[in-house]
């Protein structure tokens, strides 16, 4: 498995040479660049294939691949709306996502289709969201980037089997899930939906969580620190044989915070290799 970093661990403001560089410098092998929306550092909706590329270009001069891209912009307009309007703009935001993957060199974009909340009920936000990753799969096929269901705090999505179904449901090898570890510990256990959902896991994200805390803040520890079983979590990944990127999703520390990029690359080996160095 391969140790990678997201974008938003870091500086909102760094740019993304010096970015890239100390990613390297730290040891990590890909970086999950974020798609903002316009006036940020990196890749926005505004940016053109040639830009993407150029960025596709600077990463590779310092040794870095870019495996995924996030695309939380889709939570602005959730695939799950009842409003078609915001469903269509959804539409939009994945296809550029898809077009910016495809111009960097990415094999699979992250997407939250959308949410369960006081408007839009649990049956309603499964069957939409489902066909409208359905009408973007066409797309996905001919760019040849997948689309990662991401699992998340989104009162959706709430057991392995219901993932696994939704996933065969909509019935594409370019749709899949992108499997976030730290955010099932709540209500699961990480290792069984890593053996339930099976090849059907595109990408993985590591952070950890403190069942103490119990809210969102107990994702605030590093990794390691937390509940989560990490040789189990390992044995799992073997098991299904996933040998691609572990993409580390973490809060940077209150004083020196680019210390915390440095130290998780040395927590993935541990968890990778499952002994400390």
């Amino acid at each position: 498995m391969l140790k990678g970093i997201y974008q938003g661990c870091f500086p909102n403001d760094m740019p993304l040479e010096e970015l890239f560089a100390i990613s390297r410098k730290a040891g990590y092998d890909a970086v999950e660049l974020v798609v903002h929306h316009a006036d940020r550092v990196g890749l926005t909706l505004e940016t053109t294939p040639s830009e993407a590329e150029e960025i596709r270009r600077l990463a590779e001069k310092h040794g870095i691949r870019l495996s995924s891209l996030s695309g939380g912009l889709v939570r602005k307009t959730p695939l799950s709306s009842p409003d078609e309007a915001v469903r269509t703009e959804g539409r939009r935001v994945t296809s550029k996502l898809l077009e910016l993957a495809e111009a960097v060199g990415a094999d699979t974009v992250l997407v939250v289709p959308g949410l369960v909340d006081q408007t839009t009920s649990y049956d309603d936000c499964y069957s939409r969201t489902r066909d409208e990753l359905r009408k973007v799969a066409a797309e996905a096929e001919r760019r040849r980037v997948r689309i990662g269901v991401e699992n998340v705090w989104n009162h959706f999505l709430l057991s392995p089997l219901e993932m696994a179904r939704y996933i065969d449901e909509l019935d594409s090898p370019m749709l899949g899930a992108y499997f976030d570890v730290g955010n099932v510990l709540q209500f699961g256990f990480p290792e069984q939906w890593i053996r339930i959902l099976g090849p059907r896991i595109f990408k993985v994200h590591v952070k950890d969580f403190s069942r103490r805390v119990g809210n969102g803040a107990g994702f605030v520890v590093p990794l390691l620190a937390g509940d989560v079983d990490w040789h189990a979590v390992r044995s799992a990944l073997q098991d299904i044989g996933y040998d691609d990127v572990l993409t580390a999703e973490i809060h940077s520390y209150a004083s020196a915070p680019l210390q915390a990029v440095y130290d998780t690359a040395r927590h993935l080996d541990v968890i990778i290799g499952g002994e400390s160095r």
